[in-house]
This record gives C-alpha cells, sequence and structure tokens, in this order.
C-alpha cells in the first residue's frame, strides 16, 4: 500500500511539474521577401532570392533555434533588364560566385539567440556553396513578423572573384567582399 502511494504521489508530480513546462513550438515561414545587394568600385547591383523553407524554434515568446534554406537557383537580379541581366544571373549562378548547379541552396542554422526587448542578437552557421562560417545578426521581431540586415563575406566562402582584398591591380574592376541579405519574414 505504501508503494502504491508513494507511484501514485510521484506521478502526480510528474504530471503537475509538466503541465508548467511550456511546449517547444515550431513556427514556419508562411511568407518572405530577400533582397541582396552587391556593390563594386564602379556602382552595384541587386535582386532577389527566395526561401525554399525556414522555421524559428520558440519556447514561449523566446527564440531557441531555427534553420533556414535559401533556393540559390532562384537568384534574379532587378536593377537590370534584357541581356545584360541575364548575363549577371549567369556569372551570379556559376562557379565564379554561387556554383548553384553543384551548390543549389545556402543554409542558415540558429545556435544561440539572445533576446533584448523585440530585438535578438542571433548568432548561428550559414553554409555557401559548402562552406559553413559563423554569423551574427540583430533579428527584430514584430509579433508574427521578422526583420534581419546581414552582412556576409564572401571571401570566407571561396567567391574571391575581382575581390580587391585578393587581387592586386584590378582598380575599377574590384567587387566589394562584402554583401547585404535584407530579410523579411511573416510565420
Amino acid at each position: 500500500m505504501k508503494k502504491t502511494l508513494k507511484t501514485i504521489f510521484v506521478l502526480t508530480l510528474a504530471i503537475s511539474m509538466a503541465a508548467f513546462v511550456s511546449p517547444v513550438e515550431k513556427k514556419e515561414v508562411k511568407k518572405s521577401s530577400i533582397t541582396w545587394l552587391g556593390k563594386k568600385v564602379t556602382g552595384e547591383h541587386s535582386g532577389t532570392i527566395n526561401l525554399k523553407s525556414g522555421y524559428l524554434q520558440m519556447d514561449g515568446d523566446k527564440i531557441t533555434g531555427g534553420q533556414f534554406v535559401m533556393d540559390m537557383t532562384s537568384l534574379t537580379v532587378t536593377d537590370l533588364q534584357g541581356e545584360y541581366k541575364g548575363k549577371l544571373e549567369g556569372h551570379l549562378g556559376s562557379d565564379d560566385f554561387f556554383g548553384v548547379a553543384n551548390h543549389p541552396t545556402a543554409t542558415f542554422s540558429i545556435a544561440k539567440a539572445k533576446k533584448s526587448g523585440d530585438t535578438y542578437k542571433i548568432a548561428g552557421d550559414i553554409t555557401i556553396k559548402g562552406v559553413t562560417q559563423p554569423l551574427t545578426f540583430d533579428l527584430h521581431m514584430m509579433g508574427s513578423k521578422a526583420h534581419a540586415k546581414l552582412v556576409i563575406d564572401r571571401t570566407k566562402f571561396g567567391i574571391t572573384y575581382k575581390s580587391g582584398s585578393i587581387f592586386d591591380d584590378l582598380k575599377d574592376k574590384a567587387i566589394y567582399d562584402d554583401f547585404e541579405l535584407d530579410v523579411n519574414l511573416e510565420f
């Protein structure tokens, strides 16, 4: 009898404690827009890229993880038209840049998220062209929407085409190493 009461007490305590643990929720991205900006000595180019899939892992109102997969084959140029647009899109997809034939996706996985008001300091790993590097940035949450601006150094992923920091004497043909992503997500 004592053993049965003890077992019932332990089970009741365990069930009671479980009721106070907040469940981890996976918030899938329902809508997204990602724009990119690349600069060179003589100007800049911009475009878009599609998110293939993505989610935030939430514990209550706190981000605890997440993963985002970008469809590198969807990379488009929006500041040019016609022949020049096609040429630049083809070049960006080539091995000089993102090598989309062999690397059709790029991923970002959240390792840590530190909350301060509506802003999170996100730390994680981004993989581009099969190379993984750490990346940190601020993510602003506004209800079911999120916004982030990321700055990525392409040379860390082996993308060195016309990099002024790698090659000498490029003069006005140099392309800056950093490119920017402006990310808007809706969950």
